[in-house]
This record gives structure tokens, C-alpha cells and sequence, in this order.
């Protein structure tokens, strides 16, 4: 293949991936190979790309290309979510704009337009992961909705329905009064609110006295059903069977008495709400309260809230606490912060609220996802800090409501069939829950008609939850080839916001579904964050398109950039920088081999010894760096391994490789150097190409013509082999003499091209074998072994050896002379400012250990410069 001069992205990324897909390079089938699984954490199909789906995407995808070239049948499984909140929102939101309601629709015209919206706009988010590169089997592409996915779920209900797992309780739920549906707690964010505290007032029935509550939402005083009193509060143990009249409202509600209240908070008084508090609840249950519920659905009050009916709880409270200020039932406010409840999904404040609702018991399902997690280690985090965070939300588990009140989603498959919602059965179709009905209720002459389905859809985690199972139809057919082949999966790459929500989840379901765990590795990637720390976010405006980055630095620079400022667990500080650095190194790889490229071979030339000791040199030392990058996969720290060879490409093979092996202008190269330079160069690529796929692939094959069977991504991964750490270490002590000549050229303006002498004292036994190098790298023109200090030339040490370079007539000796003085004057009096402040006793005494050897260790600085510098005048 022709190489152009400059490394065009666009047209590469273009080009190599309709060549992988029409290769089909990432379909797997079952074989004889070990597989190695990872399933993708399904994308909201109402989605598009973000930085958070580039970063987690790109790791999958390195693990995934790694793994197909180390010979296992890699197959990464992509799919979507249906995501019931957010997709029913976009949905109602485009109706409205076509002024619409979802109420004036039946439930089968409105899935038929959430379908349509799902069909025009979903999979978005897959499209574009394909522009980073994503290896995925797109044949296997599955969606929560599939019908084979929706069975599995139905199923999965009925089964834990039938263990006694799943039931019908009344509780208090957290409602989002803008989606009109339950959350589960962990949907629910919670953010401290500058708020008040109000004081009000309450009469004493048949008394003149009044006692005063503190409360933070006096809107809910209309479903005050009692005033609670602590029984050993002396203060009010007169009040002890007395009734009190609910300002406004004018109901008679009891005073009661509970150990529960807190004397020292508030009034220690507290007003008792039960049908809009959890603890209230609770207090109501146990005194036999009754219960008011004063929002309807959307949180404005109903027909108990008088004549604020039909205002938005906030705006009710306004008019209410004037309404109080007026009839001088408002004693006072006081400032007060606190933590509000908001809907992860659509923002709004959280209402509690009592309702019918399905609940999944939890404590018997978590206690398999504790035990292989924390004890057997089974399966392993990473970063290992979060176990205790997963050992916390397991060990405090709570039952998971797991019922939502939307249509777009899994049905509940509960048939009601008599008047309220008591009586019910649990069935895969009409059909059979009639049978089941039948027997229920003893009516044989029930009809289908005479069934009612619930309207509610399940949470969307309780598709979720069975991903890695489902997904290979492991619910409904257990014992078929390929569930049986992939799963368990080997890695899960996500972010620690979804610990709980999924990851731990899919584990029970795992335990209880397979007796098996889903995956062996659990990786946790960070947020990624802008430069001052902010979470990026649209809403915030610091959140780059992740598209236009692509566009303008390549996939390969994106994922660099990405990559080289993630660590495990840790916050990722994106800066857009980072992906002109990873752009750079595609240049710098490009370039490398077009210099290879470049050089003319002549066939009947011997290898020069200087290019045998480098080749023999970045073997090894590619063997050493292999070693660090197999050791740092293995540990998931996919960021280390990339810089481990970032630094080996660019430095030890950019820099002093092919400087050692490059023939002199205008020279050809041997063919066993260019022949063992592509080799390296081959490996190289290997090692980078599940990092950056796209500009590995393109020279892989500029390289060579190479067959579909031969392409990069389907080769072989190095084999790691002996390393002579001898030639490492011998050939470091080369590069500082070789870096000491160059400085010494660099700070007196010697050009490279003016050959110079060098003069060795070898105090540290160095090997002359590398002398070769050293002449051809600091174009030395004669290098020989002395036994005494060189006048007349500026010297640098390396460990015990000096070097000496003879300046006559390559410096200005007089212009060196008075440059080193004013450098000694400025380091003597340096010295001196630091020899005061250590001979200040009180200094000495009073100042941290760390700053005091941070000036001990200036001063040995100095007096080592002071030493050098002295040296080179005494040569001059």
C-alpha cells in the first residue's frame, strides 16, 4: 500500500471498520475455545453518546480486541433499555408538542406511539458507539422489550411470585409526582435545601393555652391526625389525654404519647402526618391513626386541603403559611437546612406516599451476593474500596418495590378477578390466569372478560437484573449451547452509581437463577469530570459533544485521551488537551513507520554492531514493558497499561530505537535491521491495538498485503519471553551518558553535526561494548579511557565515571568562564540564605520535620552544583 505523508483518521476509521464487519471479526459462535464474555451495560435507548459511554465503552472495548488476540472467542453483547421513566416522558412530551394527552389515549395507542418513537430514535447510542470503535457482535444486539427478553421477565415474576418472594403490600413509597410513578431509594438523590422552619401554633381544646409545633411543610397540617408528646417531657405532662384543634383546618385532633419524639429538637412537640411521612406512619400504626392523604397524584391538593384545592403543594404552602401569619397561628421561622429527596430521572422533590404497590423480598436473595463478593471472592471488585460500600447496601437491604405506574414496559401479569385489587392471580396469559381464577375464587362460570390485568409496568432494573442471562436466553432455556458456553460472563465494566441498582442485583439473580455468578470481575470506572471537579453533565454546559471530539482528534486520540486520566474507581479530569495528546501519538506512530519506510535496503551490507546491540537492547526491553502491561490488566488498571506502553512506543522505540538504527544521510539500511525493525515495530502495534484499532490496523497493513485471516485484529498477542535484565540495566547506564553529551551540546550550542572527542574516566568498570552507540549518538569522533582528570573540557558524571568533552574551538572559553561565575555567585549565596535558616535554632525547633529536610536537601543540591561548577572553571 502507497503511505501518504500525513495519517488521515476519518478515512481510516471508515475504511477499517467496514472491513471488520464485513469480515465479520466480531461475531462469535460457540467453538472449542474458551469464551470470553462481557455484556454492555444497556444504554437507555432515549440515549445518545456521552463522555461517561465513551469512557466505559472504550475500556470494554480494549478488554474485548486484548482478548481476541490472546485466542479466546470474544464476544461482547450490546442491546438497550427500555428505560420506562425517561422513554414514557419523551413520549408524553412529544405528544404534548402535538397537542396530545396521554390521558385522551387508550394503552394500545399509546404504546403504538412509543414504539414508533422507539423506532425512530432508539439505538442511536449503538450507531454511535461504532465511531468509537466498539467491537461489539452486533448480530447479537438485543433490546429489554424483545419479545424473548419480555418472556423472560413475565417468567422470572411468576417464579419468584410462586416462592412466596414477590407480594402486594401497602406501604410508603417514594413518588415522583412529574412521572406519576414510584421510585425505588436508590432512584432518589437526595440534596441539601436552604429552607424554614415554621413554628405554629395549636389551640388547646376547651383551654386557652396553646403549644407550638416546628415543622418544615406546613402544607401537609391538613392531614395532621395527632400531636405527639414524649411521655417523660415534664413540660407537657399535663396535656397528657388532651385534644388539640388543627389551625385553618378547625379538626379536633388527640395529643398522644411516644418515646420516639425528641425532646431537644423543635418544641418537642410533633405533629403527626401519616399519610406523608415514613416515621409518621409508623406512629399512626402503632396508636391506631387515621389516615389522611391530602395530594393527588401530581402533588396538588385534593379535596382535603380546602380551599387550596387543586394548587401545587409549593404554591399551597405560600398562600397557607400567609393564611396562618394572618390568624396568628404563625409564631415564627427560623432558617433551616436540610436534605430533600429529588427524582433521579425527572428532578422533582419526592412526595412520600402511601400506595398499593409489588415488593420483591430481598434479605434471603442478597445473602449468596454477600457471601461470594466478600468471602469466597468469588467474584472480585475492583477497586476493592467499594466493598464495603456493596457490603453496606446488602447487609441493610430493603424490600424492592418493583412496580411502576407507567405503560411503556414489562405488564404485570397479576388478573384481578373480583371488585377491588384483593383478589388476584398470577398467570403468563389470560387464558391461564382464568383457569387459575376459577379455582381461586371456586367460580367455574368465570369468564376471560371478567379479568382485569393490572396497569402497572415493572421497575425497569427488574429487566436489568437479568442481562447477562437473558440475553443468551438463559431464563427460559437454561440448558441451551450457548447460555451454556458464555455464560458466566468474565467482565462487567460500569460505574459505582449502579453498584446497588444493577451490578448487585444481577448477582442475586444470577445466584438464584444459575446457582452461579454472572461475571468474575466487576470493574468500576470513575465519573468523568471537567477541570474543576464539576460532574460533566449537558445541564451544566461543561460537557463536550462526543461526537465533534471524535471529528476533531480520531477515535484513537479520544480513547487515548480518555484512558490516560482514568484510574479504577477514581474521577476521571477530562481535559479536551488530553485527546490532542492522544492524537499526537497517532502522529508519532504514523511517522515512526514512515521513517522505516523511507530507508533504502541494500541486502549485501552486515548489520552494523550498533544496530545488533539496539535491537537486542528494545527486545528486552519490550519483553520487560509486556510484562508490566500483562501485570497491569491483570489488576484492571487499563490506564497503567496504556501508559506503559505509551512510554515504550514513544520514548524507548521513537527515540532511541530507531536513532540507534537509522543509517547515516543518505545511506541504505541493512535487511536484517529493516527486517528485525518491522518485527518490533509489528509487536508494537499488537500491543497498542486494543487501544487505539484504527491506526494499528491501517499500518499493520501498510506493512504488508495481508489476507482477511492475517488482519491485526484477529493476529496473535506477543508471547512473553526470557528477559536479560543485564542488557536493560547496562543499556540504561548508556542512555545517561548519551543524554549527558547531548546537554552538554544543548547548553553550549554545539551543533550535532560538529563531531567532538570524549574522554572516559572509568571509575565504574562500565562496559565498552556499548562504546560503539555512545560514538554513533553523540557523533563522537574519538572516545578513549584516561586515568586522571582532562583539562581544557567540560565534564558531567554518570555514577563514578567522569566524561570529559574538549572545548577548544567549540565554545567561547572566556563567554563559559564568566557564565559559570555568575551561576556560582547566585548557588553561594543561595547557600548561605539556606545555612541561616538551619542555623536558626528556633527555626530548627518549631518547624515540621518534612519542611526541614526539604531545606536540608537544598543545600546538598547546592553544594553539589557549587562542586561541578568549581570542577569545569578549574578545567577551563
Amino acid at each position: 500500500m502507497s503511505m501518504s505523508l500525513t495519517y488521515n483518521p476519518k478515512e481510516t476509521e471508515e475504511k477499517w471498520y467496514k472491513y471488520w464487519l464485513s469480515q465479520g471479526y466480531f461475531h462469535s459462535e460457540p467453538d472449542e475455545r474458551e469464551s470470553y464474555t462481557i455484556v454492555i451495560p444497556p444504554p437507555n435507548v432515549t440515549g445518545i453518546l456521552h463522555m461517561g459511554h465513551m469512557m466505559n465503552n472504550t475500556i470494554q472495548d480494549v478488554l474485548i480486541r486484548r482478548a481476541r488476540l490472546k485466542g479466546y472467542n470474544a464476544c461482547w453483547v450490546p442491546g438497550t433499555d427500555h428505560a420506562s421513566i425517561a422513554t414514557e416522558a419523551k413520549v408524553v412530551a412529544k405528544l404534548k408538542s402535538e397537542g396530545k394527552s396521554k390521558n385522551d389515549l387508550t394503552r394500545e395507542e399509546f404504546l403504538k406511539h412509543a414504539w414508533d418513537w422507539t423506532e425512530e430514535y432508539g439505538g442511536r447510542i449503538l450507531n454511535q458507539l461504532q465511531k468509537l470503535g466498539a467491537s461489539c457482535d452486533w448480530d447479537r444486539t438485543k433490546f429489554t422489550l424483545d419479545d424473548d427478553m419480555y418472556e423472560s421477565v413475565i417468567d422470572t415474576f411468576i417464579d419468584l411470585h410462586e416462592k412466596g418472594l414477590i407480594y402486594r403490600g401497602f406501604r410508603m413509597v417514594n413518588w415522583d409526582p412529574e412521572a406519576k410513578t414510584t421510585l425505588s431509594d436508590e432512584e432518589v438523590v437526595y440534596e441539601e435545601k436552604q429552607g424554614l422552619l415554621y413554628y405554629v401554633n395549636y389551640q388547646v381544646k376547651d383551654s386557652d393555652e396553646k403549644i407550638t409545633i416546628a415543622t418544615t411543610r406546613p402544607e401537609t397540617i391538613f392531614g395532621d391526625t395527632a400531636i405527639c408528646i414524649n411521655p417523660e417531657d415534664e413540660r407537657f405532662s399535663h396535656l397528657k389525654g388532651k385534644e388539640v384543634i388543627v389551625p385553618i383546618v378547625n379538626r379536633t385532633i388527640p395529643i398522644i404519647e411516644d418515646t420516639y419524639v425528641d425532646m431537644e429538637f423543635g418544641t418537642g412537640c410533633l405533629k403527626i402526618t401519616p399519610a406523608h411521612d415514613e416515621n409518621d406512619k409508623v406512629l399512626g400504626d402503632k396508636h391506631n391513626l387515621e389516615i389522611i392523604d391530602i395530594f393527588n397524584e401530581d402533588a396538588t391538593l385534593n379535596h382535603h386541603g380546602l380551599d387550596y384545592k387543586g394548587l401545587d403543594r409549593f404554591e399551597a404552602r405560600k398562600q397557607f403559611v400567609k393564611a396562618l401569619k394572618e390568624n396568628n397561628f404563625l409564631e415564627k421561622t427560623e432558617n433551616y437546612t436540610n436534605k430533600v429527596g429529588l427524582s433521579e430521572r425527572t428532578k422533582a422533590v419526592i412526595e412520600p406516599r402511601l400506595s398499593d404497590q409489588w415488593f420483591l423480598k430481598m434479605k434471603e436473595l442478597a445473602q449468596p451476593a454477600l457471601k461470594s463478593v466478600l468471602e469466597t471472592k468469588e467474584i472480585k471488585l475492583y477497586p476493592s474500596k467499594f466493598e464495603n460500600t456493596y457490603k453496606h447496601w446488602l447487609e441493610n437491604v430493603r424490600d424492592w418495590n418493583i412496580s411502576r405506574q407507567l405503560w411503556w414496559g414489562h405488564r404485570i401479569p397479576a388478573f384481578y378477578y373480583g371488585e377491588g385489587k384483593d383478589k388476584f392471580v398470577v398467570a403468563k396469559t389470560k387464558e391461564e390466569a382464568l383457569e387459575k381464577a376459577k379455582i381461586e375464587s371456586g367460580n367455574t362460570n368465570l369468564k376471560v372478560e371478567d379479568l382485569r390485568q393490572d396497569e402497572d409496568v415493572l421497575d425497569t432494573w427488574f429487566s436489568s437484573w437479568l442481562w447477562p442471562m437473558s440475553v443468551f436466553d438463559g431464563i427460559r432455556k437454561p440448558d441451551n449451547k450457548e447460555f451454556n458456553y458464555y455464560y458466566p460472563t468474565k467482565d462487567l465494566v460500569t460505574g459505582p452509581d449502579i453498584l446497588f441498582f444493577w451490578v448487585a442485583r444481577m448477582v442475586m439473580a444470577g445466584y438464584e437463577y444459575t446457582g452461579q455468578k454472572p461475571f468474575d470481575n466487576i470493574y468500576l470506572t470513575g465519573l468523568v469530570r471537567d477541570k474543576n471537579r464539576q460532574k460533566m453533565s449537558k445541564s451544566l454546559g461543561n460537557s463536550p459533544d462526543a461526537l465533534n471530539l471524535i471529528d476533531q482528534y480520531s477515535a484513537d486520540g479520544v480513547r487515548v485521551g480518555l484512558l490516560l486520566s482514568n484510574a479504577a474507581g477514581n474521577d476521571l479530569l477530562f481535559d479536551e488537551s488530553l485527546c490532542q495528546q492522544g492524537k499526537g501519538f497517532s502522529n508519532k506512530i504514523w511517522n515512526a513507520y514512515k521513517l522505516i519506510n523511507s530507508w533504502e535496503v541494500d541486502k549485501e551490507i552486515d548489520q552494523p554492531l550498533s544496530s545488533s546491540i539496539a535491537v537486542q537492547w528494545y527486545s528486552n526491553k519490550f519483553q520487560e514493558a509486556l510484562n508490566h502491561i500483562e501485570d497491569h490488566f491483570e489488576k484492571y488498571r487499563i490506564s497503567d497499561a496504556l501508559m506503559t506502553s505509551y512510554k515504550l512506543v514513544w520514548d524507548d522505540f521513537c527515540s532511541w530505537f530507531l536513532e540507534m538504527i537509522k543509517p547515516e544521510y543518505g545511506k541504505p539500511v541493512d535487511q536484517q535491521t529493516r527486517d528485525q525493525a518491522i518485527k518490533l515495530f509489528e509487536d508494537n502495534l499488537r500491543i497498542l491495538h486494543p487501544f487505539m484499532p484504527f491506526i494499528t490496523e491501517e499500518l499493520w497493513h501498510q506493512i504488508d498485503d495481508r489476507t482477511g485471516s492475517e488482519a491485526l485484529i484477529v493476529s496473535q498477542w506477543p508471547k512473553s519471553k526470557q528477559i536479560d535484565h543485564k542488557v536493560i540495566k547496562e543499556f540504561s547506564f548508556v542512555q545517561d551518558v548519551i543524554s549527558g553529551i547531548r546537554n552538554i551540546r544543548k547548553q553550549k550550542n554545539i551543533a550535532f553535526k560538529n563531531p567532538i572527542d570524549l574522554h572516559v574516566h572509568n571509575n565504574e568498570n562500565a562496559s565498552k561494548a556499548y562504546d560503539v552507540l555512545i560514538k554513533k549518538m553523540g557523533n563522537i569522533n574519538d572516545l578513549d579511557y584516561v586515568q586522571s582528570q582532562v583539562d581544557g573540557c567540560l565534564s558531567f558524571r554518570v555514577k563514578a565515571n567522569e566524561y570529559f568533552i574538549p572545548v577548544a574551538g567549540s565554545i567561547d572559553v572566556e563567554a563559559e568562564k564568566k557564565k559559570l561565575n555568575e551561576e556560582l555567585n547566585y548557588l553561594q549565596g543561595f547557600l548561605k540564605s539556606v545555612d541561616k535558616k538551619l542555623s536558626n535554632t528556633r527555626f530548627v525547633e518549631n518547624a515540621p520535620e518534612k519542611v526541614i529536610n526539604i531545606e536540608k536537601q537544598k543545600k546538598a543540591d547546592a553544594e553539589a552544583k557549587i562542586l561541578t561548577i568549581n570542577k569545569s572553571l578549574e578545567s577551563l
